[in-house]
């Protein structure tokens, strides 16, 4: 049975006849699913970052504050915060969080309202989520085999980014922003679901197996 991802209807010529997208010249809008997608994805992201900016605030006018999500030595938030790779760029990674979850969210609500985007927004839109991933990426490796503590609220920026990334991507395939083959293009729309749901369980695993001792213990 074929399940429809968020966003747009594909268009047929015919019976089992799938026509090439043309976007059109006006700009290209979505369905309401993809616009709420991003819009609940965008907020995921952007309340892990005012949690971690304001523990971060909290943890530079007093050493010894602990923030609520260090639980133990693995669930450590605290020992994150005080890392190096947190303020990669000068300034604590979360305030970066605070503008580009935000503007997500501006774009899922403009979508969700009938706003319609031309080509190069579309693939602003990719080229940002391809950065937030490749960023969270280097964070959760980081995080696991570098600095060896694990933050939950990271954790739901990481899942937040990696759906928002892969329906983005989905959304410009189907558009014929990004090129495709038709058979790829019918496949992403059958299994929408499957690349996120793999991608989310490759680094549950990875958690999992990095500190299968301690959670067994």
């Amino acid at each position: 049975m074929t399940t429809t991802a968020p966003g747009d209807e594909m268009t047929h010529d015919g019976p089992g006849q799938e026509s090439p997208p043309e976007p059109p010249p006006g700009g290209v809008g979505s369905g309401r699913g993809f616009a709420w997608l991003l819009v609940i994805t965008g907020a995921m992201g952007l309340l892990a970052s005012w949690v971690i900016t304001l523990d971060k605030f909290r943890l530079l006018e007093d050493p010894d504050f602990s923030p609520a999500c260090s639980i133990n030595p693995v669930v450590s938030c605290g020992n994150i915060m005080e890392s190096d790779q947190a303020s990669v760029f000068g300034f604590p990674n979360p305030m970066l969080g605070l503008v580009t979850y935000g503007m997500v969210i501006a774009i899922g609500a403009g979508l969700a309202a009938g706003a319609r985007y031309r080509r190069w927004f579309w693939l602003g839109l990719q080229a940002g989520t391809l950065f937030g991933v490749g960023f969270c990426t280097w964070l959760m490796y980081q995080s696991l085999y570098q600095i060896v503590a694990l933050c939950l609220w990271c954790c739901l920026a990481w899942v937040a980014t990696i759906t928002m990334f892969w329906y983005t991507t989905l959304h410009n395939v189907r558009s014929g922003f990004i090129p495709a083959p038709p058979a790829l293009r019918r496949t992403l729309e059958e299994f929408h679901w499957l690349l996120p749901t793999v991608h989310i369980g490759i680094v549950g695993m990875l958690i999992l197996t990095r500190w299968w001792d301690f959670w067994l213990g």
